[in-house]
C-alpha cells in the first residue's frame, strides 16, 4: 500500500495553480473533467506523490457540498491497494462505511472506493487499485 495522491478542494483550478504550480515550482500535469464524480482536476507531481486540485463543476456534487460546509482545503487521501474487492470486504468486515458499496470505475479503467471519514477519525480515504505491471 501506498500514498497515491492527496485531494485539495478548491475555488478554481486555475486559481490554485498560481500558489500550486507558481508560487511552489510543483511540476503541473493537466486538467481533466471528471464528469461520474462532477469535479475538474488539476494534477500536479511532489516527487512522485500526486496533488489533485479538485473544482466542483454542479453545484450538488459531494465536492460542492464539501466547499459549502467547510470552505477549500483537504478533502481526502487516496492508497493504492493491490486488491480492491479485498480491502473493500476487509473494511466491511471490521465495521469500516464506505461511500460506495461496489467499486467505481474511471474512463481509464482504474478502480476506486471512498472510506467514510466517520470510521477513519476524519478523513476522508479513496482507495485506488494498482494498476497490473
Amino acid at each position: 500500500m501506498k500514498i497515491n495522491h492527496l485531494a485539495v478542494v478548491v475555488h478554481s483550478v486555475e486559481d490554485a495553480l498560481l500558489f500550486w504550480r507558481d508560487a511552489l515550482g510543483l511540476p503541473f500535469n493537466g486538467i481533466e473533467e471528471v464528469p461520474e464524480e462532477a469535479v475538474k482536476v488539476g494534477f500536479l507531481d511532489a516527487n512522485g506523490v500526486h496533488i489533485e486540485l479538485l473544482e466542483p463543476t454542479t453545484d450538488d456534487s459531494g465536492v460542492a457540498k464539501f466547499l459549502d460546509k467547510r470552505g477549500p482545503g483537504m478533502h481526502h487521501l487516496c492508497l493504492e491497494v493491490d486488491d480492491l474487492e479485498h480491502a473493500m470486504a476487509s473494511l466491511k468486515a471490521n465495521g469500516m462505511q464506505l461511500i460506495y458499496e461496489e467499486p467505481r470505475v474511471r474512463d481509464n479503467g482504474r478502480r476506486y472506493t471512498f472510506v467514510h471519514p466517520k470510521s477513519t477519525g476524519g478523513v476522508m480515504i479513496e482507495l485506488y487499485e494498482a494498476d497490473e505491471a
